[in-house]
């Protein structure tokens, strides 16, 4: 290993947008910043997620926006007091990228692209004095503390004034967020939830028969019935019937509570409404007419306005036998029980949640036990639906631990003079 270089000002340990934000920030305020990124370019990860059309933020009205963090409303909420959607979308613009807000309430770029906000920022950063250091691996700290990464050329080491990591959670390890930091930070004493799979579909243990005639297959529209602390919620969507089990954005929006149940009990039950325009009254009328010869998947075209794979997943609950009633029938189209046995393995979903608790943080996002050194992004124990909320909250954590690393490199130096 080389020798520990030291290097003033902010050392950003991951490309992601919270870590680039993060050294925008320290950098406005005058900071010499080197950021480190194990990959060979930065915004691997953003990239991908702007494969669809780049969902940046969303259109919804605060605090209704951040209630989307569930129980860490309150604190995401204040990252956003200095970085919400307006203002997402305002930095956006001054890169050049106007944004539009779509039917759905989201937030894209005007040419839905990732690539040429992410080309323009990083060409901004670079000209603004940040110093890139891309395949630099972190791997914890050296026995002088200094922080170690490995490159392709051997082990180098550094020392900064602060520290920000950004590191991802394990959802992406393909692109650099496997979570390897975790057994670092907890020899160090920081106290942090297992990280876990989040905006995530769930298994099921569908027949072979019906696996192969319907994986693939797109249910919409649906309402999606669930429980939550106690009350009964309800959200209509569209989902996917896959060889394992189900996914896509409507679960993928309630896949938080679905989760928290599997892992509290053992299994979670999602109930499908396959008819969200007819009401139970109807669908019984409808289905107790005479079939007059038709076969039972046609009746239920005809008088419930099914398709195969809803169809399929009748025949799947109930058996053909219990398609004899055509009472239990209407009820069950109205709700179709689902039973999920496990969300999708944390390296083939969205997001993860879990990873550094807030409590372990002051609100500035430095380490209580680490002090200098601030964590920003996916690695900390929040989490968010799509739809653009996880990514805002991802800058603005970013700017806030930024923030924080130049104050405490302010107050470190009054500390020295």
């Amino acid at each position: 290993m080389s020798d520990p270089t030291a290097l003033p000002g902010v050392a950003v340990i991951g490309g992601g947008p919270a870590g680039l934000m993060a050294a925008e920030t320290a950098r406005a305020a005058g900071i010499e910043v080197d950021l480190y990124e194990a990959k060979g370019s930065v915004g691997r990860k953003f990239l991908i997620a702007g494969k669809g059309g780049l969902n940046l933020t969303h259109g919804e009205d605060r605090p209704g926006f951040d209630r989307r963090y569930r129980e860490r409303s309150e604190a995401v909420g204040a990252w956003l007091d200095d970085f919400d959607a307006a203002a997402l979308r305002e930095w956006a613009r001054g890169l050049g990228v106007e944004t539009y807000v779509g039917s759905s309430g989201r937030v894209f770029p005007l040419d839905r692209k990732a690539a040429p906000l992410l080309r323009g920022w990083v060409r901004r950063l670079r000209d603004q004095g940040v110093r890139f250091h891309v395949q630099h691996r972190w791997e914890g700290w050296d026995s002088d503390g200094a922080l170690r990464f490995w490159t392709p050329t051997g082990e180098v080491a550094a020392r900064h004034g602060a520290i920000v990591l950004a590191l991802g959670g394990a959802s992406w390890p393909q692109l650099g967020s496997d979570g390897a930091w975790q057994p670092w930070l907890a020899a160090r004493g920081v106290d942090m939830a297992p990280l876990v799979s989040a905006n995530c579909g769930f298994d099921i243990d569908w027949s072979a028969h019906f696996v192969q005639r319907h994986a693939g297959a797109p249910l919409k529209p649906v309402i999606a019935h669930w429980q939550e602390d106690g009350a009964d919620h309800a959200l209509q969507g569209e989902c996917v019937v896959t060889a394992d089990g189900i996914e896509g954005s409507l679960v993928y929006a309630i896949s938080a509570p679905l989760r928290d149940a599997i892992a509290r009990d053992g299994r979670a039950v999602l109930t499908l409404d396959l008819a969200p325009g007819r009401d139970l009254d109807r669908l019984r009328a409808d289905l107790a007419k005479p079939r007059n010869g038709r076969s039972m998947s046609d009746h239920l075209r005809r008088q419930a306005g099914l398709n195969g794979v809803k169809t399929a997943l009748l025949y799947e609950v109930l058996g053909k036998e219990g398609l004899g009633d055509a009472d239990r029938v209407a009820r069950t189209i109205k709700r179709l029980p689902l039973t999920l046995l496990r969300p999708r393995p944390i390296d083939e979903v969205i997001s993860s949640a879990g990873g550094v608790r807030l409590e372990a943080m002051n609100e500035a996002l430095m380490l209580n036990a680490l002090p200098g050194m601030f964590c920003a992004g996916e690695m900390v124990d929040w989490e968010a639906p799509t739809g653009g909320y996880l990514l805002n909250a991802s800058f603005a954590s970013g700017r806030r631990a930024g923030l924080g690393a130049v104050d405490w490199l302010a107050r470190s130096t009054d500390i020295r003079g």
